[in-house]
């Protein structure tokens, strides 16, 4: 059994897919700060010195009375939110992911075609073209 596990980790395809595991985990934690860190910011002061990983909306309050001044202070109360905000972040990082796949693959289909549009070698001649051609230069060489 430990022979087979052997031979099954060790294929290509898994060892493959285990990096590419490993890609998309750090790649996600990549796209992650670069909504939160890079393109939120902007777009919140544009949109008015907006916080989105602050919008949130209280379902329930907590030991201490709403307004909340931010999620991590309704948070520390114990109040019940729904986070509107996070929930906007992950969607955009889900669109950034998304897309890049979408080059990924385009990029991988553009190679396949050109690959596959390669012009095929002409067809060799029959042995009848042969001959007669070797003929041809016999009668040439006379």
């Amino acid at each position: 059994m430990f022979k087979e596990f052997k031979e099954f980790a060790l294929r290509g395809n898994v060892v493959d897919m285990a990096v590419g595991i490993i890609i998309g985990a750090a790649f996600g934690s990549i796209v992650t700060s670069l909504v939160s860190d890079i393109i939120m910011p902007p777009l919140g002061l544009l949109l008015g010195n907006i916080d989105f990983s602050d919008l949130f909306i209280v379902l329930k309050e907590g030991s201490a009375p709403a307004p909340y001044l931010s999620l991590a202070a309704a948070q520390e109360a114990g109040a019940v939110t729904l986070n509107y905000g996070m929930f906007i972040n992950k969607v955009l990082s889900f669109l950034i992911v998304a897309f890049a796949v979408f080059l990924l693959v385009k990029g991988m289909n553009s190679l396949k075609r050109k690959a596959e549009e390669k012009p095929a070698e002409p067809p060799k001649p029959s042995e009848e073209i042969l001959l007669l051609t070797d003929i041809r230069d016999a009668l040439k060489n006379r």
